[in-house]
């Protein structure tokens, strides 16, 4: 059964330029149609998902259908966000990704303890993460029914 692709706001938490434009170069190769934004750490993240600072008029931040979070960022890390993210119930329902070079058995169990709904390391070449987009792109856009957008945001 296929349904027609959503589009849905992504929103990317990773502080490293590279990977945020290897990210975007893989979507696009995916042919994902849908938008993407950046935040460079934990801190910006939650000032965009709570409207703070810069991202106060929600107009400008709206909500992300999905989050892709590195875990290892400066200020706040996505250990820490991720915590946040989870423990508010405005936020929670939001579908977090964790997108990371960190294969540590710990911080596996521990952001699953948390909440995160998938655990994904960061391949190494531009063609690993394209395929990798691919597949988060069919189950995500195609696949998984998202919970609809709150009223009012």
């Amino acid at each position: 059964m296929t349904r027609s692709r959503q589009s849905i706001l992504i929103l990317m938490a990773d502080d490293d330029p590279d990977d945020r434009m290897l990210t975007k170069e893989a979507l696009e190769e995916s042919r994902l149609v849908n938008e993407l934004r950046f935040v460079f750490d934990g801190e910006e993240l939650m000032d965009y998902l709570c409207h703070r600072g810069r991202y106060s008029d929600p107009a400008s931040a709206p909500r992300p259908g999905v989050i892709l979070l590195d875990l290892n960022m400066p200020r706040k890390d996505g250990r820490q966000a991720l915590r946040e993210i989870k423990g508010n119930p405005l936020l929670r329902q939001i579908p977090v990704l964790v997108l990371t070079t960190s294969k540590a058995e710990e911080d596996i169990f521990n952001t699953y303890d948390l909440g995160v709904n998938s655990y994904i390391t960061k391949p190494v070449t531009l063609e690993g993460l394209v395929a990798i987009m691919k597949t988060v792109g069919r189950y995500w856009f195609d696949i998984v029914e998202l919970p609809p957008q709150p009223r009012g945001g």
